[in-house]
Protein backbone atom coordinates (compact mmCIF):
# COMPACT_ATOMS: atom_id res chain seq x y z
CA UNK A 1 0.00 0.00 0.00
CA UNK A 2 1.18 3.53 -1.04
CA UNK A 3 1.79 5.61 1.96
CA UNK A 4 1.04 9.88 1.44
CA UNK A 5 1.96 12.55 4.00
CA UNK A 6 -0.51 15.77 3.77
CA UNK A 7 1.06 18.57 5.83
CA UNK A 8 -2.32 21.08 6.29
CA UNK A 9 -2.14 24.73 7.87
CA UNK A 10 -1.65 28.16 7.26
CA UNK A 11 -3.50 31.07 6.34
CA UNK A 12 -7.16 29.75 6.46
CA UNK A 13 -8.69 31.34 3.75
CA UNK A 14 -7.40 28.53 1.31
CA UNK A 15 -9.41 25.70 3.64
CA UNK A 16 -6.70 23.92 4.22
CA UNK A 17 -8.56 21.58 6.27
CA UNK A 18 -11.25 21.29 3.29
CA UNK A 19 -8.83 20.67 0.77
CA UNK A 20 -7.52 18.15 2.73
CA UNK A 21 -10.30 15.97 2.95
CA UNK A 22 -10.57 16.06 -0.59
CA UNK A 23 -7.05 15.20 -0.99
CA UNK A 24 -7.75 12.00 1.20
CA UNK A 25 -11.12 10.80 0.03
CA UNK A 26 -9.17 11.05 -3.18
CA UNK A 27 -6.66 8.63 -2.42
CA UNK A 28 -7.73 6.22 -0.39
CA UNK A 29 -10.19 5.62 -3.52
CA UNK A 30 -7.13 5.09 -5.08
CA UNK A 31 -5.75 2.79 -2.41
CA UNK A 32 -3.38 4.87 -0.33
CA UNK A 33 -3.02 4.88 3.43
CA UNK A 34 -2.92 8.85 4.04
CA UNK A 35 -1.61 10.36 7.11
CA UNK A 36 -2.49 14.09 7.51
CA UNK A 37 -0.76 16.23 10.09
CA UNK A 38 -1.35 20.13 11.03
CA UNK A 39 1.82 21.07 12.53
CA UNK A 40 5.20 20.91 10.20
CA UNK A 41 7.17 18.85 12.50
CA UNK A 42 6.21 16.03 10.67
CA UNK A 43 9.15 17.13 8.10
CA UNK A 44 11.57 17.42 10.96
CA UNK A 45 12.24 13.44 10.77
CA UNK A 46 14.48 13.50 7.28
CA UNK A 47 15.16 9.62 7.50
CA UNK A 48 10.83 8.97 8.02
CA UNK A 49 10.08 11.50 4.73
CA UNK A 50 12.38 9.05 2.49
CA UNK A 51 9.63 6.63 3.57
CA UNK A 52 6.26 7.87 2.00
CA UNK A 53 5.20 7.67 -1.63
CA UNK A 54 3.61 11.24 -1.85
CA UNK A 55 3.95 14.65 0.24
CA UNK A 56 1.10 16.68 -0.62
CA UNK A 57 1.69 20.37 1.30
CA UNK A 58 -1.64 22.24 1.70
CA UNK A 59 0.11 25.05 3.26
CA UNK A 60 -0.27 28.76 2.22
CA UNK A 61 2.22 31.29 2.93
CA UNK A 62 3.59 30.82 6.76
CA UNK A 63 7.71 30.26 7.97
CA UNK A 64 8.95 27.21 7.85
CA UNK A 65 12.57 25.62 9.68
CA UNK A 66 15.34 25.63 6.30
CA UNK A 67 16.07 22.55 7.76
CA UNK A 68 12.71 21.27 7.15
CA UNK A 69 12.22 22.20 3.42
CA UNK A 70 16.11 20.69 3.14
CA UNK A 71 14.43 17.48 4.18
CA UNK A 72 11.52 17.36 1.68
CA UNK A 73 14.17 18.08 -0.66
CA UNK A 74 16.31 15.36 -0.08
CA UNK A 75 13.00 13.11 0.13
CA UNK A 76 11.73 13.76 -3.44
CA UNK A 77 15.45 13.80 -4.99
CA UNK A 78 15.61 10.21 -3.32
CA UNK A 79 11.72 9.48 -5.45
CA UNK A 80 9.59 10.62 -2.99
CA UNK A 81 6.94 12.54 -5.16
CA UNK A 82 5.71 15.72 -4.18
CA UNK A 83 2.15 17.07 -5.30
CA UNK A 84 0.06 19.83 -4.48
CA UNK A 85 -2.04 22.58 -5.39
CA UNK A 86 -2.73 26.93 -5.50
CA UNK A 87 -1.13 28.27 -2.87
CA UNK A 88 -0.67 25.42 -0.54
CA UNK A 89 1.94 24.46 -2.32
CA UNK A 90 3.43 27.53 -5.18
CA UNK A 91 2.54 30.48 -2.19
CA UNK A 92 4.06 28.27 0.89
CA UNK A 93 6.80 29.52 2.80
CA UNK A 94 7.62 32.29 0.87
CA UNK A 95 11.24 33.14 1.87
CA UNK A 96 12.40 29.42 1.30
CA UNK A 97 14.19 29.90 -1.94
CA UNK A 98 15.02 26.23 -2.02
CA UNK A 99 11.43 25.60 -1.79
CA UNK A 100 10.78 27.43 -4.45
CA UNK A 101 13.28 26.10 -6.90
CA UNK A 102 11.80 22.71 -5.73
CA UNK A 103 8.42 22.98 -6.65
CA UNK A 104 8.56 25.25 -9.99
CA UNK A 105 6.73 28.48 -9.69
CA UNK A 106 6.03 31.10 -7.05
CA UNK A 107 2.60 32.79 -6.49
CA UNK A 108 3.04 36.24 -7.35
CA UNK A 109 -0.49 37.73 -8.16
CA UNK A 110 -4.15 37.05 -8.78
CA UNK A 111 -5.86 40.21 -10.84
CA UNK A 112 -9.29 40.91 -9.45
CA UNK A 113 -8.83 38.21 -6.86
CA UNK A 114 -11.30 35.55 -6.40
CA UNK A 115 -14.53 35.35 -8.35
CA UNK A 116 -12.76 35.32 -11.86
CA UNK A 117 -14.11 33.68 -14.65
CA UNK A 118 -11.29 32.26 -16.93
CA UNK A 119 -11.07 29.59 -19.25
CA UNK A 120 -8.42 26.92 -18.19
CA UNK A 121 -6.43 25.76 -21.70
CA UNK A 122 -5.53 21.85 -21.87
CA UNK A 123 -3.41 19.86 -23.93
CA UNK A 124 -6.33 17.16 -23.96
CA UNK A 125 -3.17 14.35 -25.67
CA UNK A 126 -1.14 14.13 -22.53
CA UNK A 127 -1.88 11.93 -19.40
CA UNK A 128 -3.18 14.24 -17.54
CA UNK A 129 -5.53 15.99 -19.51
CA UNK A 130 -6.61 13.09 -22.15
CA UNK A 131 -9.95 12.79 -22.69
CA UNK A 132 -10.90 16.57 -21.05
CA UNK A 133 -11.63 19.52 -22.96
CA UNK A 134 -11.06 23.37 -22.26
CA UNK A 135 -12.93 24.17 -19.39
CA UNK A 136 -14.19 26.86 -17.07
CA UNK A 137 -13.62 28.10 -13.74
CA UNK A 138 -14.80 31.19 -11.51
CA UNK A 139 -12.05 31.66 -8.31
CA UNK A 140 -8.67 32.80 -8.21
CA UNK A 141 -6.56 33.76 -11.61
CA UNK A 142 -2.92 32.78 -10.36
CA UNK A 143 -0.19 34.35 -11.72
CA UNK A 144 2.70 32.82 -11.48
CA UNK A 145 6.64 32.77 -11.90
CA UNK A 146 7.60 30.09 -12.88
CA UNK A 147 10.51 27.88 -13.63
CA UNK A 148 11.61 27.14 -17.29
CA UNK A 149 12.20 23.57 -16.45
CA UNK A 150 8.65 22.78 -16.20
CA UNK A 151 6.85 21.04 -18.44
CA UNK A 152 3.32 22.25 -19.06
CA UNK A 153 -0.06 20.74 -19.85
CA UNK A 154 -2.89 23.57 -19.06
CA UNK A 155 -2.66 26.96 -19.13
CA UNK A 156 -4.73 29.91 -18.54
CA UNK A 157 -4.62 33.68 -20.68
CA UNK A 158 -3.66 37.09 -19.10
CA UNK A 159 -5.46 39.49 -18.93
CA UNK A 160 -9.19 38.79 -17.89
CA UNK A 161 -9.14 41.74 -15.73
CA UNK A 162 -7.51 44.68 -16.56
CA UNK A 163 -4.06 46.31 -14.50
CA UNK A 164 -0.60 47.34 -15.19
CA UNK A 165 0.04 43.97 -16.53
CA UNK A 166 -2.30 44.22 -19.57
CA UNK A 167 0.37 46.45 -20.89
CA UNK A 168 1.71 43.54 -22.09
CA UNK A 169 -0.99 41.70 -24.13
CA UNK A 170 -2.01 38.59 -24.12
CA UNK A 171 0.31 36.00 -21.60
CA UNK A 172 -0.22 32.55 -21.11
CA UNK A 173 0.95 31.12 -17.65
CA UNK A 174 0.38 27.49 -16.37
CA UNK A 175 -1.98 25.78 -14.86
CA UNK A 176 -0.59 22.48 -14.33
CA UNK A 177 2.94 21.37 -14.77
CA UNK A 178 5.44 18.73 -13.72
CA UNK A 179 9.13 19.13 -13.33
CA UNK A 180 11.63 16.69 -11.81
CA UNK A 181 13.58 17.17 -8.88
CA UNK A 182 16.32 14.18 -8.51
CA UNK A 183 14.76 11.20 -8.84
CA UNK A 184 11.49 12.21 -7.63
CA UNK A 185 8.13 13.56 -9.38
CA UNK A 186 6.78 17.14 -8.86
CA UNK A 187 2.47 17.51 -10.02
CA UNK A 188 0.97 21.51 -9.43
CA UNK A 189 -2.01 22.74 -10.54
CA UNK A 190 -2.90 25.95 -9.75
CA UNK A 191 -6.36 25.68 -9.14
CA UNK A 192 -7.80 25.10 -5.57
CA UNK A 193 -8.74 28.60 -4.20
CA UNK A 194 -11.39 26.48 -2.20
CA UNK A 195 -11.90 23.28 -1.88
CA UNK A 196 -15.35 23.50 -4.05
CA UNK A 197 -12.72 23.59 -7.00
CA UNK A 198 -12.97 19.78 -6.99
CA UNK A 199 -16.31 19.70 -7.50
CA UNK A 200 -15.37 20.74 -11.11
CA UNK A 201 -15.01 16.96 -13.01
CA UNK A 202 -12.04 17.89 -15.17
CA UNK A 203 -10.04 20.14 -12.06
CA UNK A 204 -10.90 16.82 -9.80
CA UNK A 205 -9.63 14.39 -12.71
CA UNK A 206 -6.39 16.35 -13.37
CA UNK A 207 -5.70 16.96 -9.44
CA UNK A 208 -6.35 12.64 -9.11
CA UNK A 209 -4.17 11.62 -12.28
CA UNK A 210 -1.41 14.44 -10.79
CA UNK A 211 -1.05 12.24 -7.45
CA UNK A 212 -1.10 9.16 -9.42
CA UNK A 213 2.06 10.08 -11.34
CA UNK A 214 3.84 11.91 -8.91
CA UNK A 215 4.05 8.96 -6.37
CA UNK A 216 6.81 6.62 -5.95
Amino acid sequence: MKRALIVQGGWDGHEPVLVSKVFQKMLEEEGFLVEIHDTLECLSDAENLKNYDLIIPVWTMGTIPSDYVHNVSVAVSLGTGLAGCHGGMCDSFRNEVEWQFMTGAQWVAHPGNDGVEYMVHVSNDDYFTKGLSDFKVCSEQYYLHIDPAIKIYATTTFPVVDGPHASNGNVEIPVVYTKMWGEGKVFYSSLGHHADIFDIPEAYEIMRRGFLYAAR
